[in-house]
């Protein structure tokens, strides 16, 4: 009598969760709605879960429906020699426009209008031996995608089984509130995050940043860890529930990739990282107008200690006309947009520009982690050992660049990672940044 008790509340519970996801997923009127699906399907996912057999053949079922509904079909599928599949997706048929607030979007065909520097540049004197180059992905060895495509690349149901849910799969951490101390949300948050970053003052009206910085292979100690650099873009309340984030860089993240490559990465979220935006192309949202950078793709080759040195550049604009908020990578390479729809604050302006590092600090064994950010090395080591970003500037209310001159710098623990900024005729306004983690004076 017992079990089929168990059964028929089981049947009961699926049948009133398939109720309540069906009733919402007709009302996605609101980015409320749409986060409240999300916590909807995951009670499902609970309550589904009950039987341990039946749990796991029905979480499988919805990975892979999940899976058909991002991984979309291909014109062309590419092979990468580092692993990855990347499939050339027809453009009007990628996963952002499947995000209920842009069912009328249309994609934007007109390049935007590139934001300027205001004044003539200094000359850039560097030597043969000294001169950063460019660094670029490793599916192009294999291969192109044709016009009228987006690379993609294709997440696998090893993807997803590393993530804590299906809810939680290509999402940030809810970040938790510390004290505040300053106007930075990734700086006042808790879950083991840790920061290198400069930082423009609170309130500034920006319309986008745009920065350099060179790429490493940080080592990662777990799994749940990662390390990354990146810009942030950001408006609202840093200790509510309506923060707009907007962010571009480069990651190492064996969760999200399977790997400990050094990927480009994107991110956005309209809530505060509750249940709105994703990493890359694993949600709808960024719409992707290039067909030869994959978001989420390894970047080829990296820096090396004492040796090359490889960077990237990255900018990211409000559209002065549209009002979408477009990346550019390397001087002039159009990869894509987020929709004016996807935001609130963001609708109008930024109010903070971060770059820098983070990574995640979960403690193994114990000890603060000996995850390297940067890479790994502190910023007194200087040019071609420590990770940098270089010419960082902002985009002004007149669609310009400018050099950020008021910017602060923070490191939480300066015994792990560590910052120093500087200021030159050719680097502008620069720093050095990283560290190893674990070591003697960071136990």
């Amino acid at each position: 009598m017992e079990v089929e008790r168990r059964r028929r509340r089981r049947r009961i519970g699926e049948r009133d969760c398939s109720c309540a996801c069906t009733t919402m997923s007709s009302s996605y009127l609101c980015p409320l709605a749409f986060s409240l699906l999300f916590l909807l399907l995951s009670c499902c996912d609970e309550m589904i879960g009950a039987s341990a057999s039946n749990y796991t053949t029905l979480r499988l079922a919805r990975i892979q429906r999940h899976l058909e509904r991002i991984n979309k079909p291909a014109a062309k599928t590419i092979q990468s020699p580092d692993g990855d599949i990347i499939d050339c997706v027809p453009r009007h048929k990628q996963p952002a426009l499947d995000h209920p607030l842009l069912s009328d979007h249309k994609i934007q065909r007109v390049a935007p209008q590139r934001p300027k520097f205001k004044v003539e540049r200094a000359p850039r004197n560097y030597s043969a031996s000294d001169a950063p180059r460019r660094a670029w992905q490793a599916w192009h060895h294999a291969g192109h995608c044709p016009r009228g495509t987006v690379p993609i690349r294709r997440s696998s149901v090893d993807d997803v089984l590393r993530a804590k849910s299906l809810f939680h799969f290509g999402k940030k951490q809810m970040r938790v509130p510390l004290a505040r101390k300053v106007d930075a949300p990734d700086v006042v948050s808790g879950n083991g995050h840790e920061h290198a970053i400069a930082y423009t003052a609170n309130n500034q009206e920006v319309y986008g940043a745009k920065a350099t910085m060179n790429v490493w292979d940080p080592s990662v100690q777990a799994e749940n860890e990662f390390s990354l650099s990146q810009i942030w873009i950001l408006s609202g309340s840093f200790d509510g529930a309506d923060l707009n984030s907007i962010e571009a860089g480069w990651q190492v993240s064996p969760e999200l990739y399977g790997d400990s490559r050094p990927r480009l990465f994107t991110y956005w979220t309209s809530d505060a990282y509750r249940a709105t935006g994703c990493y890359n192309l694993l949600c709808a949202g960024f719409i992707q107008t290039n067909n030869r950078i994959a978001i989420g793709a390894a970047i080829s080759p990296v820096s090396s200690p004492g040796s090359s040195q490889y960077d990237i550049t990255i900018l990211v604009w409000k559209d002065p006309k549209l009002g979408n908020w477009w990346m550019s990578f390397g001087e002039s390479m159009l990869v894509g947009y987020w929709p004016a729809e996807l935001f609130t604050h963001l609708s109008d302006r930024a109010t903070m520009v971060e770059w820098g590092g983070e990574v995640v600090n979960m403690r193994p064994n114990g000890e603060h982690t000996s995850t390297q950010m940067g890479s790994g090395r502190f910023a007194g080591s200087g040019f071609g050992k420590a990770s940098y970003f270089r010419n960082l500037e902002v985009v002004d209310a007149d669609n310009s660049l400018v050099s950020a001159q008021a910017i602060t710098t923070l490191a939480e623990n300066t015994k792990c990672y560590d910052i120093r900024s500087f200021s030159n005729a050719d680097w502008g306004t620069y720093f050095y940044f990283g560290g190893p983690g674990n070591n003697p004076q960071c136990p």
